[in-house]
């Protein structure tokens, strides 16, 4: 369980209740996606039975070309990436649709999943 901005915070000794944690938490501002995906790259040690979900707007702060090229290594890697984007408090999609296309064109899911369809769409993904 990773939170970002610019900067990350490894909270994986907290992953056992990850809805409270990230309630509970708040950092800086800023967004630094491909920095973040970098540090969940290394993390990986079976990419088979890995899926990185990435709660996100898509609007990158940094170089979008690392956050694109990162994300091509997890996908050729085998592991799942998944962004789930942000949802406005309409439960409307608010997020990057032009980094999203690019993102699912090679392979990965992006897009706005409400709560109640989060825990049907995880169940699917290692089934």
């Amino acid at each position: 369980l990773v939170i970002f901005d610019t900067s990350i915070v490894d909270l994986s000794d907290y992953a056992d209740e990850p809805a409270q944690t990230l309630m509970s938490v708040q950092l800086g501002g800023g967004t630094n996606i491909g920095n973040a995906l970098g540090y969940c790259e290394s993390l990986i040690q079976t990419p088979s039975q890995t899926a990185v979900i990435v709660v996100t707007d898509l609007y990158e702060g940094a170089d979008e070309r690392y956050l694109l090229n990162t994300s091509r290594n997890i996908i050729q890697s085998g592991a799942k990436l998944n962004f789930l984007t942000a949802l406005d408090e309409d439960a409307n999609p608010a997020f990057n649709r032009v980094l999203a296309q690019k993102l699912a064109d090679m392979g990965a899911f992006a897009g706005a999943l409400t709560p109640d369809m989060l825990g049907d769409y995880i169940g699917r993904m290692f089934s």
